[in-house]
């Protein structure tokens, strides 16, 4: 197992990306420690790694706020003894633009995108530097964070803003032996996230309905097909993992071919013109 003996922390574990990376790491061998706000999504995705044989806690945490993070990583620590993984997944979608969003809306959501990001990083980060632990740290962005979405003007900018803070923070940390990375996911294949809901105990919506929601994300992107959350997840271990122990700094992007994609180009078509 690529992980074994080692600690991680993944914000945002809802059945969606945050379920499938934790329980992705949890299978080669992690322990790890499932945060969200929601206690039903830190208690179900810890449980059903636990349930899978590995080993898991829950925290519920407000990502904004200093004092419930501090308290997050000093029970990973107190229970696992140390942190050597942390990937930053925490967010929300509110989708308006810049005529419509008020800026009490604006600021939360940069605040749990980016102010989460940096405080979950800088106390992980304090904690392997303490125990003397090298560690990766992951930051999720979005083929959103590099590209303009009209009226989804603060999650474009958070998740564009956290590819410069991974840069940054890959820089300072670098001499304490932390390496420092982000992944990049795109529009998802629905079908594993529902199966997990399921698996978790969940309602889930309609299927069918789902996947022709969908239906135009797959048809635009190169690949003509989406990924999983079990392809992050593959992805978050490799960043985890010593074989990307010369890597930081990068943006690992499991998006299908869409960033790659000239946008004039129909994928349907396989002639090049």
């Amino acid at each position: 197992m690529k992980l074994s003996g080692k600690i991680a922390i993944v914000t945002g574990t809802s059945p969606n990306i945050g379920g499938g990376i934790a329980e992705g790491l949890a299978a080669e061998g992690a322990a790890v420690v499932c945060v969200d706000s929601r206690i039903e999504n830190a208690n179900d995705c810890a449980r059903a790694i636990a349930d899978a044989g590995g080993r898991s806690m829950a925290v519920g945490c407000d990502v904004t706020d200093e004092a419930q993070v501090f308290d997050a990583v000093a029970r990973a620590c107190e229970t696992f003894g140390g942190v050597d993984i942390l990937v930053n997944n925490a967010a929300f979608f509110n989708r308006k633009g810049v005529l419509d969003m008020p800026l009490s809306e604006w600021r939360a959501q940069l605040d749990v995108i980016l102010g989460g990001a940096f405080l979950f990083t800088r106390h992980a980060a304090l904690a392997m530097i303490e125990r003397g632990r090298k560690g990766s740290i992951i930051n999720i962005i979005s083929t959103a964070g590099h590209q303009g979405e009209p009226g989804n003007i603060a999650y474009c900018t958070a998740k564009s803003g956290l590819l410069n803070f991974t840069r940054s923070a890959a820089m300072e940390l670098i001499g304490r032996g932390i390496r420092v990375n982000s992944l990049t996911p795109t529009a998802t294949d629905p079908s594993e996230s529902v199966e997990r809901a399921r698996r978790w105990g969940r309602g889930t919506p309609d299927p069918e309905r789902l996947a022709a929601a969908f239906e135009p994300f797959r048809s635009r992107v190169a690949m003509q097909r989406l990924p999983r959350p079990s392809d992050y997840a593959r992805a978050a271990v490799f960043l985890a993992s010593d074989d990307a122990g010369m890597i930081t700094g990068m943006d690992l992007r499991v998006d299908a071919g869409a960033i790659a994609q000239y946008w004039a180009w129909d994928p349907k078509r396989r002639d090049p013109a």
